[in-house]
């Protein structure tokens, strides 16, 4: 299979591009002009100023699908102004751009398995999420709901469209478990808030191996990308600590938190509640390697995961 990859640097992208290269796919990386020089075949592209170049992407051939992973990081900094309009149009503009080149392609667009994430369904409580659910009305519901509007629209090329739905990354190379790992090794980690709300993880090398399952089945649609183990953040805590042989008896307030992150980062993803199930995945017969919260930290630790 021939597969273009967009955030190909990226935390889950770079692990895909591994993971598809090992398994003898051809892969075209799409590259920003500040990106370090890819091996082997690329795309050069600049979502910012609505920007590819489309005699690279006709150079590169034949595409058999398109993973489009590239946005700005969502938990990495606080949620200013300028900062939210970025996390925003670094999705939807950078998605409006490849749909526009992918229809302009002589033998038709390819299949699109597309990024989004949980944040879709906004915060929900104890509520059980699956793709059916209806989506949310914060801002990371809105950023989503966008984001796979723009996606969606490659349908009327008459090609497919997944919409990856994708929850809580573990591991310990990147993602939110990697920053947290240091605090908890020394003893210092606890649930965050009340630790009552929801998350929904999933282990790097399952996320990964989901993303190739879509695009071999061509799965079309929403796709929760978690684990079938959405679990409180208390017992998320008490889990990484029993991994590390430590425990976890610090909590950090909400308002420590709102303190540090800023109001909107903290309620709109640090203490949102997201309960969410893989109903796509497993009625499509996908089989994860790390199904219960102890299976998925032990490969999130691992080093091979």
């Amino acid at each position: 299979m021939r597969v273009g990859v967009t955030g190909a640097g990226g935390f889950i992208g770079s692990a895909l591009v591994s993971t598809l290269a090992q398994r003898g796919d051809d892969i075209v990386t799409f590259v920003r002009p500040q990106s370090r020089p890819s091996p082997g075949l690329s795309v050069r592209w600049d979502p910012v100023h609505d920007q590819l170049d489309v005699g690279d992407l006709r150079r590169a051939g034949h595409l058999d699908a398109i993973v489009h992973l590239a946005g700005a990081g969502i938990g990495d900094r606080r949620w200013t102004t300028a900062r939210r309009r970025e996390i925003l149009e670094s999705r939807t503009a950078s998605t409006r751009l490849l749909v526009h080149s992918l229809r302009e392609l002589p033998e038709g667009a390819p299949f699109l398995a597309s990024g989004s994430a949980v944040g879709y369904y906004g915060s929900r409580g104890d509520e059980i999420l699956d793709e059916d659910s209806s989506p949310g009305d914060d801002f990371l519901a809105r950023v989503c709901r966008e984001w796979e509007r723009e996606a969606a629209s490659l349908r009327d090329s008459g090609s497919r469209v997944a919409t990856l739905r994708t929850g809580i990354v573990a591991s310990a190379t990147g993602g939110a478990l990697a920053r947290q790992l240091g605090l908890f090794r020394h003893g210092l980690g606890g649930p965050l808030g009340a630790g009552t709300q929801w998350i929904s993880p999933i282990a790097l090398g399952d996320a990964v191996r989901a993303i190739m399952f879509v695009l071999d089945e061509r799965v079309d649609g929403p796709v929760n990308l978690v684990a079938p183990c959405a679990v409180t953040n208390r017992d998320f805590t008490t889990a990484i600590a029993r991994a590390v042989n430590r425990r976890a008896l610090l909590r950090v307030p909400a308002a420590a938190l709102r303190l540090a992150l800023g109001r909107a980062l903290t309620d709109g993803v640090v203490l949102a509640s997201q309960r969410v199930a893989p109903k796509v995945l497993l009625e499509s017969g996908f089989e994860f390697h790390a199904a219960d919260i102890d299976a998925l930290l032990r490969s999130a630790l691992s080093p091979v995961s």
